[in-house]
C-alpha cells in the first residue's frame, strides 16, 4: 500500500525570530493562518489515504505536532540524528504495519503548486518505486542556485525518469552556472523528496550504514536506548550517493514540473506570500510607502511596522524580537541565530 512520511523536524534557523527551537518554522501559522506542515499534510492526502500519512518528528516537538494531527501516525525520534536515521526509523515503523509498504518521504517546509501536478508526479514515483528503484524528485532549475544540491542525470528509464549518476553538493557560482547551462536533461535541483519500497530502503541502509540499520530495528523492537549510539548522517550522503554508484540498486529521478518553493529564508517567505507591484511582500500589521523589494511582517497584531524610502530590506517583528537586515544577507541569519543562542538562549 501507499504511505507518506512527512519529515516534520528541523530547526528552521534562517526564519528566526518567527522560527524558534520551541516552535520551528514548519509549525508556525505564518501563511494566512496556516502552517507549512498543515499544507504538507493536506497535499499528501491528495495522493495517499489520510490514515496512511505519517509524521516524523523529534521528542521535543511531539506535543506541538501531535496537537494538530488527529490520526496519531507519529514516528518520534528520541533525539535529532539527521535525515538518514529519521527516514530509516519511519520506514521500519511503517514496514512493521505493512510488509508491502511503498513510502513517499516528503518535506514539511516546501510549497508546491499546483497540487494536481505534484500528485501526478508522485503517482509516477509510486509506480517506479514498485519496480525496486529508489526514486527521488528533481526540480528544473530556473537560476544558477548555490543554495541547493543537484542531481546529475544519466540514461533514460521509463517515461520521464532518468538514472541519477551522481549527487552534487551545493556548488559555487561557476559550477551552478554550468549546471544551468547544461539544461534539465543533465542537472536538476535535489528536492529532498523520495519514494521507495520500505523494504528496499532498509536493504540499502543495511548495505551502506549497517550500524544505523541495526540500531533502528532495535528501537522499533522496543529498545529506545539503541538510538543513543546512532551517528548523525544525511539520507543523501549515507544511502543515496553510494546507491547511485552501486550495481545493487537503481537510483532514479523524476522531474517535478510543479512550482516548488523551499521556504528556507526570509526572501523565499516573501515569494511564498506574493509580492506587490513594487516587489514588496507584506504580512501582519504593516504600512510601507516609497519602498521596493522589501519583506515586512509582524506576528503581533498590536504592533505596527512602518517603512518609508527603503529598498531590499527584511523587517520581521514578534513580541519577543525584531530582525532587520538587507535581503541579500538572508543566509547569514543562521550565524546570527548562533549568537542569539549564546546571548539570549530563551529567544532562540
Amino acid at each position: 500500500m501507499r504511505h507518506a512520511l512527512i519529515l516534520a523536524g528541523g530547526s528552521g534557523t534562517r526564519l528566526w525570530p518567527y522560527s524558534t527551537a520551541a516552535l520551528p518554522k514548519q509549525l508556525v501559522p505564518m501563511l494566512a493562518g496556516r502552517s507549512l506542515l498543515d499544507i504538507a499534510v493536506e497535499r499528501a492526502r491528495t495522493v495517499v489515504d489520510a490514515d496512511r500519512v505519517w509524521l516524523g518528528c523529534g521528542e521535543s516537538l511531539r506535543p506541538a505536532v501531535e496537537s494538530g494531527f488527529a490520526s496519531g501516525r507519529l514516528v518520534v525520534e528520541p533525539s535529532a540524528r539527521d535525515t538518514l536515521p529519521a527516514v530509516a526509523l519511519g520506514c521500519a515503523t511503517i514496514l512493521a504495519s505493512d510488509p508491502d509498504a511503498v513510502v513517499a518521504v516528503l518535506t514539511a517546509d516546501h510549497l508546491i503548486e499546483p497540487v494536481a501536478e505534484f500528485g501526478a508526479t508522485l503517482d509516477a514515483g509510486f509506480a517506479l518505486a514498485k519496480t525496486g528503484a529508489l526514486v527521488t524528485f528533481g526540480v528544473v532549475p530556473d537560476f544558477a542556485s548555490t543554495g541547493f544540491g543537484y542531481l546529475e542525470l544519466g540514461e533514460q528509464l521509463d517515461g520521464d525518469a532518468r538514472v541519477v549518476s551522481r549527487f552534487r553538493e551545493k556548488p559555487d557560482l561557476p559550477a551552478a552556472t554550468g549546471f544551468l547551462e547544461a539544461g534539465p536533461e543533465r542537472y536538476l535541483w535535489n528536492s529532498g523528496m523520495f519514494v521507495w519500497r520500505a523494504a528496499t530502503l532498509l536493504a540499502a541502509v543495511d548495505a551502506f550504514s549497517p550500524e544505523t540499520a541495526a540500531s533502528v530495528r532495535a528501537v522499533v523492537d522496543g529498545d529506545p536506548a539503541a538510538w543513543d549510539g546512532i551517528a548523525k548522517l544525511s539520507i543523501d550522503y549515507g544511502v543515496m550517493e553510494p546507491a547511485s554508484v552501486s550495481a545493487e540498486f537503481t537510483v532514479a529521478a523524476l522531474p517535478l514540473s510543479a512550482r516548488w518553493l523551499d521556504v528556507g529564508s526570509w526572501p523565499a517567505f516573501g515569494d511564498a506570500l506574493g509580492r506587490d507591484g513594487d516587489g514588496n511582500a507584506l504580512a501582519g500589521r504593516t504600512v510601507v510607502t516609497a519602498s521596493r523589494d522589501c519583506v515586512v511582517t509582524s506576528s503581533d497584531p498590536a504592533h505596527l511596522v512602518a517603512l518609508v524610502g527603503c529598498e531590499g530590506l527584511v523587517v520581521v517583528h514578534t513580541p519577543e524580537a525584531t530582525l532587520v537586515m538587507p535581503a541579500a544577507e538572508a543566509q547569514r541569519v543562521k550565524d546570527l541565530h548562533a549568537l542569539v543562542q549564546e546571548q539570549a538562549p530563551e529567544l532562540a
